[in-house]
C-alpha cells in the first residue's frame, strides 16, 4: 500500500485500548473496550490500536469485537515479530473493514543484547520475515522499532528500509522510555524523512517519563511524522503516554505555528475523557490540560474580571471547542421521558429505548433528593449505567454508624432467588456495606483501591465511588453514583461482584507489549 502522505495533515493514532489499558490496576471487559472504540470512532481517530491479541483468548476475542462492530477508524492489532504473534492478529482485524498488523521489534543495542540475545542481522531477518507475514494477511502493516530513541541511526535507517522493501508502509519511531527531547526528536524525524522513501508515513510513540510525551511528539511532527500515537488523557505504562486532546488542540490552538490539521472532533474530547477516566478508574488530574475540572476555572479576581469582560484575555480556547459546555438544561422532578431523552440528545447520547427506561427511573429518584439535575448529574448518570449482567441489584440499605460505636450496615438486594438481606459489622459503614452484600451473594473480592469525587458542586453533590478490587487473578474495576457516599460505594461494589459472576475482568498474568 504506497499512499503519499498528505503535507499538513497528521494522522491520529490512538493507542488507549492496547498500551493505555496497561496502565496498572486497569481491567477493562469487552463491553467497555467496544464502549470506547465506539467513542474514539465519533472522536474521530484515523487509527484504533484495539489490543494485543496474543496477549489471551479474551484480548483476540476483544480486538476482534471492535474489528467487527467499529466502522470508520483503521483497526489495528499489536504483533511481536513472531509467526504466532502475527498470525493471532490477523485473526482478530480480518472482519474490519480497514484492517492493520502492527508488528514490531527491539532495535537498540541494550535491547537487542540484553531481552533478544539476538545480533543486529537477525534482528532485521526477523523484521523483515514478520512484515512479509503481515503483509500476506492485509494490505496495511507498520512496524515499530523498540527503544528508536536509543537505537544507533545507521542501524534504523537499515531495518527501516529492509522492512519497507518488504511491503510495511508506516514506520513508527517509539521513545519507549521517554529517554528524548524534542530538539533530537525533531532532528531525528528530519534525518529519517531524508532517507526513507516519500510514500512511507513517518509515526512518533513517545512515553511521558520526563515529562515531554506531547513535546516530543510535537517535535516529531516538525520533523516529518504525520502520525501520532497517543492515549486518552496520556494514561499507558508508567508515567502514562503523550496526551490525545493536548496534542490535538495545540495543533488546533496554534495553527498559525505548526501549520497542521487532524480530523479530531474536538466537541466529543470531553465526552471521550471521562468514558475513559471511568471505565478504566483513573481519575482525570483537576489541573490537567484541556479537560481538567481546573482547566477553565479561574479563581483570581483579576483574571474573573477580565473573563468576564472579554474571554480572550485569559482563556486561548474556548470550553464549548472541547465538549465542556454549560448545562444543555436543567431538569427537575416533574420532567417527564420526552425531556429527559432530549437532554440525553443534547448531550450527545444517544441510547436505544430499553437503556433509558433504567435511567429514567434512576433520574427520577434523583430528581427527588435534589429537586434540581444538571448536565453533569446527567453525565454522571449515563455514565454509571451497567454493561454488566445485574445478578444481583441493590433494593435498599440502611447505616447505622457514629462514634465510639460499631457501624452497621442493612442491605437487602435482588438475586436470582428474589429479595433478600443481610446485616454486618464493620470498621466503618462502607467495609459493613461490603461485608453484608458479601454474605448475600457468597462473593468477597480483595479491595485494592478505592476513590470518591464530587461529580458537581453543592451540598447535594451527585458522588462517583471508583473500586479497583482482585478476585483470585483477576483485576477488577467498579464505578458507582449517588448522593449518598454509601450507596455510591455498594453499587460500585456490587458492579465488581456481578463482574465475578459474570467471567468478566482481567487476568494478572496475560502478556504484555511495550513499544
Amino acid at each position: 500500500m504506497t499512499q503519499q502522505p498528505q503535507p499538513d495533515r497528521i494522522r491520529i493514532f490512538d493507542t488507549t485500548l492496547r498500551d493505555g489499558e496497561q496502565s496498572p490496576g486497569v481491567a477493562l471487559n469487552h463491553g467497555q473496550k467496544l464502549e470506547i472504540a465506539h467513542q474514539l470512532a465519533r472522536l474521530g481517530v484515523d487509527v484504533i490500536e484495539a489490543g494485543f491479541p496474543i496477549a489471551s483468548p479474551g484480548d483476540l476475542e476483544g480486538v476482534s469485537r471492535i474489528a467487527r462492530e467499529v466502522r470508520g477508524p483503521v483497526i489495528a492489532g499489536l504483533a511481536r515479530a513472531g509467526r504466532a504473534d502475527i498470525e493471532a492478529a490477523a485473526r482478530a482485524v480480518e472482519a474490519a473493514d480497514r484492517p492493520r498488523i502492527h508488528t514490531f521489534i527491539a532495535t537498540s543495542p541494550i535491547h537487542m543484547a540484553r531481552k533478544l540475545n539476538l545480533e543486529p542481522d537477525a534482528v532485521v531477518e526477523r523484521a523483515v520475515e514478520a512484515v512479509r507475514l503481515a503483509r500476506s494477511f492485509v494490505d496495511d502493516v507498520e512496524f515499530s522499532a523498540e527503544d528508536a530513541t536509543r537505537s544507533e541511526r545507521d542501524f534504523l535507517v537499515r531495518i527501516f528500509r529492509a522492512v519497507v522493501e518488504a511491503g510495511a508502509s508506516t514506520i513508527n519511531v517509539p521513545d519507549t522510555v521517554g529517554y528524548t527531547t524534542p530538539a533530537e526528536m525533531r532532528e531525528l524525524f528530519a534525518f529519517l524523512k531524508a532517507e526513507l522513501p516519500g510514500h512511507v508515513i513517518l509515526s512518533a510513540h513517545c512515553h511521558d517519563d520526563l515529562g515531554m510525551a506531547v513535546a516530543n511528539s510535537i517535535a516529531a511532527a516538525e520533523g516529518g511524522a504525520r502520525q501520532i500515537e497517543c492515549t486518552v488523557n496520556g494514561i499507558g505504562e508508567r508515567a502514562g503516554n503523550a496526551s490525545l486532546e493536548e496534542i490535538v488542540m495545540a495543533f488546533h490552538t496554534r495553527g498559525d505555528v505548526y501549520g497542521f490539521q487532524t480530523g479530531i472532533r474536538t466537541r466529543e474530547l470531553y465526552r471521550a475523557s471521562r468514558l475513559v477516566s471511568r471505565l478504566s478508574g483513573m481519575p482525570v488530574q483537576p489541573n490537567k490540560a484541556i479537560v481538567g475540572d481546573n482547566a477553565f476555572a479561574h479563581e483570581s479576581g483579576i483574571h474573573q474580571d477580565g473573563v468576564l469582560k472579554a474571554r480572550e484575555t485569559y482563556e486561548i480556547m474556548q470550553a464549548e471547542q472541547v465538549g465542556r459546555e454549560a448545562a444543555v438544561l436543567v431538569m427537575g422532578k416533574h420532567s417527564g421521558r420526552a425531556a429527559f431523552r432530549k437532554a440525553l440528545a443534547d448531550l450527545g447520547y444517544a441510547l436505544e429505548e430499553d437503556r433509558v427506561g433504567p435511567l429514567f427511573a434512576r433520574f427520577k429518584d434523583l430528581a427527588d433528593r435534589k429537586g434540581q439535575v444538571s448536565a453533569d448529574d446527567l453525565r454522571a448518570l449515563v455514565d454509571s449505567r451497567s454493561d454488566v449482567p445485574q445478578t444481583f441489584a441493590l433494593e435498599g440499605f440502611q447505616i447505622t454508624s457514629g462514634m465510639n460505636m460499631t457501624p452497621v450496615a442493612f442491605v437487602r438486594l435482588k438475586t436470582p432467588d428474589g429479595s433478600a438481606e443481610a446485616t454486618a459489622h464493620g470498621d466503618g459503614p462502607v467495609e459493613a456495606a461490603f461485608q453484608a452484600i458479601g454474605r448475600l451473594t457468597g462473593i468477597s473480592p480483595v479491595l485494592e483501591s478505592y476513590r470518591i469525587q464530587a461529580v458537581t458542586g453543592g451540598g447535594d453533590a451527585v458522588g462517583e465511588v471508583s473500586i479497583g478490587a482482585r478476585y483470585g487473578e483477576i483485576s477488577l474495576h467498579g464505578t458507582g453514583v449517588a448522593t449518598d457516599v454509601v450507596e455510591a460505594s455498594a453499587r460500585a461494589w456490587l458492579r465488581i461482584v456481578n463482574q465475578v459472576v459474570a467471567g468478566m475482568g482481567k487476568s494478572r498474568q496475560v502478556t504484555q507489549a511495550s513499544v
